[in-house]
């Protein structure tokens, strides 16, 4: 995209407008729309104080009646604007340019009546090419410089019933020289404005570019892993099969039934297969491969003290605090990507602080808040500025650091975010909040016709 389109794109953002026209961020022309309407209100005030000082200031006599009729189209033109664009999803190209040419008309009009080529306002048209090269794309900035010509060839062409003295002689005394610099300073002033805040949200742009390209990034480095895990789980699958086959059969062997440590034995290593096996599936799962397997499901509550009792078990903590301090219990879809996620940050937090680790869980609103605390010595501060970012980790071993990217994009994914802290008292908390309407289980429509 060339620099020019995306000051195009870009300069719709250049006035905070009211959320009149949209609430809408993400729509250019609505928000150019916006722009002009803004822009005529500006506008109309600023002739009316011009045309009250021009006549009774400096005793030139303008047509009042003639110039007020036209400044009142013009505000019913703007009203009109702001409720026929009202709550409107897409603005197109030709609606901006209607707008502008009516603005190229109404300052023609204006000018007529107000001393022609004599007016040092004459060169207000610029401002309206400048806002066309912006806001318009080929060919209709074309138009709108071609209606400009047009307008200075019409002021040549019908003088109008005003008669402005210049005699630039008489220096900042003139009242020409006096009008021109005003005019010169608003056409400046507009343009620096205009300026610095296109560069500015280029800038922004620029910067919003960069990160999509990094998410991006990130994202195919999770297919990535996620290939990598998938294929791996389905290699695994067959050895931990064979080694639960042959531990069974061994369980039968007389040698282990008159060894009960050597029966203790295998039953442990057998457990110890099956929890390798729940690892595959929970993977080939986290992959979107179900093994011709139904999604589960289950409520929040079971889901969330399965989740926490399966952590405890499987990890050796030393104490384990677990809250649920969730009212609601709706139903949901036992959702692997999430179960995986929290035993990451439970991982994180275990690593850090063997002795004590807490997992706390409130809703509020409409939304699921988990926390995880630990008591260890907290992320440095390089981890948490760069949070979420693969193979940012303290420990400084080759392939750590993945756990919180993970976690971080799972959240992402799930339409929540997670975040990190430092406590004061020592420790760190990781918190992640999702939108339950994400985990909520869709309600099926049972009604027999």
């Amino acid at each position: 995209m060339s620099d020019r389109a995306r000051a195009g794109d870009a300069v719709a953002d250049l006035l905070p407008g009211p959320t009149g026209l949209t609430g809408t961020p993400d729509h250019a022309g609505l928000r150019s729309m916006q722009q002009l309407i803004q822009l005529r209100w500006i506008a109309t005030f600023g002739q009316v104080a011009a045309i009250l000082v021009v006549h009774f200031g400096y005793g030139i006599t303008l047509p009042l009646q003639a110039m007020f009729a036209v400044l009142g189209v013009l505000v019913v033109f703007n009203l009109l604007s702001l409720a026929w664009w009202h709550g409107r999803s897409r603005i197109t190209g030709l609606a901006l340019l209607v707008a502008l040419l009516v603005d190229v008309a109404s300052l023609t009009v204006q000018l007529h009546l107000s001393g022609g080529l004599s007016n040092p306002f004459l060169f207000l048209y610029l401002l309206q090419v400048a806002l066309g090269a912006v806001l318009l794309r080929s060919p209709y900035t074309w138009l709108v410089a071609a209606a400009t010509a047009l307008g200075v060839v019409l002021l040549v062409v019908f003088p109008g019933p005003t008669r402005i003295p210049v005699d630039p002689a008489d220096g900042l005394a003139d009242p020409y020289v006096q009008g021109l610099l005003v005019c010169f300073g608003l056409m400046a002033a507009l343009l620096v404005v205009f300026v610095a805040r296109i560069e500015r949200i280029l800038r922004e742009r620029a910067a919003r570019l960069a990160a999509l390209r990094q998410r991006a990034a990130e994202e195919e480095h999770i297919v990535r892993m996620g290939l990598l895990a998938s294929g791996a789980a389905h290699e695994l699958g067959t050895p931990l099969s064979t080694l639960a086959v042959i531990l069974r059969d061994w369980q039968r062997l007389p040698l282990f039934a008159s060894e009960p440590e050597l029966r203790e034995d295998v039953a442990e290593m057998e457990a110890q297969v099956l929890r390798c096996k729940a690892i595959v599936t929970n993977i080939l799962l986290s992959a979107g491969e179900m093994r011709g397997e139904a999604p589960r499901e289950t409520t929040l509550h079971a889901f969330l003290d399965d989740m926490a009792a399966e952590w405890e078990r499987s990890r050796p903590v030393r104490h384990f605090e677990y809250r649920n301090r969730c009212d609601e219990d709706p139903p949901l879809v036992s959702e692997p990507g999430l179960r995986q996620m929290v035993f990451n940050v439970l991982d994180n937090a275990l690593e850090a602080s063997p002795d004590h680790v807490v997992l706390d869980v409130v809703c509020l609103g409409n939304e699921l808040v988990i926390e995880v605390a630990d008591s260890g010595s907290g992320f440095d501060a390089a981890i948490l500025e760069r949070l979420g970012t693969p193979y940012n980790s303290s420990k400084g071993e080759p392939g750590r650091g993945l756990g919180l990217f993970l976690s971080v994009n799972v959240a992402r994914t799930l339409g929540g975010r997670l975040s990190a802290r430092n406590r004061p008292m020592g420790g760190a908390v990781v918190t992640m909040v999702l939108p339950l309407s994400a985990l909520a289980l869709e309600e099926q429509d049972t009604d027999d016709e």
